[in-house]
């Protein structure tokens, strides 16, 4: 069999697939487990990463439809462009768009590239 895990980084990876470190009783039992078993939960961490990782894209997608729904509902409702209803959005949060543009789109959910292609937007349009 061949070996893919690594005790340097297991700490990382346990992070990753659950959302927190690793218990001294993991680290026990990695310890003294066999590097089968190490290989098995190795494997199964990188399977929870993964689902963990696809849950996380949809609900950044799902965020990013949200957002696109309120923007057009003030568009509508003020009569205004986008970026004056995304600054009304920031504002009904207190957040000042030229200070925290970014903040406010993690703070809805919005993912890292689509918080960038928004920012560039953005910017592009002042």
């Amino acid at each position: 069999m061949a070996y893919t895990f690594s005790n340097d980084i297991i700490s990382d990876l346990h992070k990753d697939a659950r959302g927190y470190r690793p218990s001294q009783a993991f680290y026990e039992m990695w310890n003294e487990s066999s590097d089968d078993t190490k290989q098995e939960v190795w494997d199964m961490l990188i399977e929870e990463m993964q689902i963990r990782d696809q849950e996380e894209m949809e609900l950044q997608q799902k965020a990013l439809v949200e957002l696109r729904a309120s923007l057009r509902s003030v568009m509508k409702l003020m009569k205004c462009d986008w970026k004056v209803a995304l600054r009304v959005l920031a504002n009904a949060e207190d957040i000042d768009l030229e200070q925290d543009f970014d903040y406010f789109l993690w703070n809805q959910g919005v993912g890292f590239d689509d918080r960038n292609k928004i920012s560039k937007l953005y910017k592009e349009a002042a």
